[in-house]
């Protein structure tokens, strides 16, 4: 995000639909015949998978990775040494970056043109959506101001869904986690099993968890 504000990028989002359906299987594959559509014939049969992963398979998101590597690198793309899940291309002294994120995908470009180049051969190799300028990404709300060099980002959608579901829409809210003066101490913590089990009903380890 960074790099997207200092070089003032586009940020475009893509999304794949039935994503783990374009995983090939390399290893044979068999499943028990789903319920209520057993063969009659052969119920003790059980169903082999020729070619396409499935929802379901535990290796599906693996396949679905390495299908998508295979064909985004045969574009020219490079592969982040450190996150893999990022790539890179360059054509002259244009470049445009490749975020993945199972079925989500980000585009940012210095050219408007690669940016569409792009996306035409995505959409020739899988069933894809074009959502345009990149505004809500995993919960996460993306706001741009061009004029300030701005690009930031929100989870106020998210904050607010959990505190409505543990009843604490309403509360004061603080600048920070620890107000200036809060005193804690070893006498505040649990002092024995009872004190421990009755914690654990509690829903505060639900809300750290957040």
């Amino acid at each position: 995000m960074a790099l997207m504000a200092h070089y003032d990028l586009e940020l475009h989002q893509m999304d794949v639909k039935t994503v783990f359906l374009n995983g090939n299987i390399d290893e044979t594959t068999c499943m028990v015949q789903l319920e209520n559509f057993e063969s009659n014939d052969s119920k003790q049969l059980v169903c082999r998978l020729k070619k396409r992963s499935i929802y379901g398979l535990k290796q599906a998101s693996r396949q679905w990775y390495q299908k998508f590597d295979q064909v985004i690198t045969s574009f020219g793309f490079k592969k982040n040494t450190v996150d893999q899940c990022v790539y890179l291309k360059f054509s002259g002294s244009k470049f445009i970056i490749l975020v993945l994120y199972v079925d989500d995908i980000l585009l940012s470009s210095s050219n408007v043109e690669l940016l569409h180049e792009t996306k035409q051969f995505l959409f020739s190799k899988f069933d894809m959506k074009d959502l345009g300028n990149a505004f809500f990404v995993l919960g996460i709300h993306i706001y741009k101001d061009r004029s300030r060099g701005i690009l930031g980002q929100s989870q106020k959608s998210y904050i607010d869904k959990v505190l409505s579901r543990f009843g604490m829409s309403n509360c004061a809210l603080g600048d920070t986690p620890v107000a200036k003066g809060d005193k804690f101490s070893l006498h505040q913590c649990l002092k024995n099993e009872l004190e421990r089990k009755d914690m654990a009903t509690e829903f505060y380890h639900s809300v750290a968890d957040c």
